[in-house]
């Protein structure tokens, strides 16, 4: 029973400790950039060694890795590309369909969006970095063109738009750069730039039908 108890405290601390040092080096990344920011330092913040970071995570790259793939995920308990998933399946109005999917936008970009523009601006300098960078945004690309590909076999793209181009303007109006500068630097909030995301993707992709 000990042994039992034992274990289960030590799975719930390093559980602990992951959060922590992911929420640290989020901090950190995003406060002073991927080059000045350093493994150890991380660990300080936590209030744990470089050692445990490396075991939890591995070297720097890998601690961008993983606050990209969570912030993928979204706050919900159900992980956001789940969820995107589950509503192209289910939901049979187009609209409801593309607000659905902008209101999923809203909820990860300011997770996500940060850390790949953070991607983004390392890669100038960093081999590790252009890598992600490449993969990032191939990984995007690839689900916009699965999305674009369920509207087309429904028969909902206007005249006009085949997969190729749905792709594209799904591409560009979930962009990262588009969330840089909307909210980013021209100080528009998560709401407005997520009614934004969906009135233009049902103008573009539908053919400003009727709302709903």
């Amino acid at each position: 029973t000990r042994r039992r108890y034992d274990s289960s405290a030590r799975r719930r601390q390093a559980e602990q400790n992951r959060r922590a040092i992911l929420a640290a080096a989020r901090d950190h990344f995003l406060q002073h950039g991927y080059a000045a920011t350093t493994v150890p330092a991380v660990a300080g913040a936590v209030g744990i060694s470089a050692e445990t970071v490396y075991k939890a995570y591995g070297p720097k790259p890998a601690l961008v890795r993983a606050l990209w793939e969570h912030g993928l995920e979204g706050r919900g308990p159900v992980p956001a590309p789940e969820r995107s998933d589950a509503l192209s399946r289910s939901e049979p109005n187009p609209i409801s369909l593309l607000r659905g999917w902008g209101q999923l936008a809203k909820e990860v970009s300011p997770e996500v969006s940060p850390i790949v523009l953070l991607i983004r601006d390392a890669a100038a300098h960093d081999a590790a970095m252009a890598v992600l960078r490449d993969e990032v945004d191939q990984q995007r690309r690839d689900r916009m063109r699965d999305n674009a590909e369920r509207l087309d076999s429904h028969g909902w793209l206007q005249p006009g738009v085949d997969v190729d181009r749905a792709t594209d303007l799904l591409w560009t109006y979930t962009s990262h750069e588009l969330y840089e500068l909307l909210v980013v630097k021209s100080g528009w909030s998560v709401d407005a730039y997520g009614d934004f995301i969906c009135d233009s993707l049902i103008a573009a992709l539908l053919g400003n039908p009727p709302r709903v």
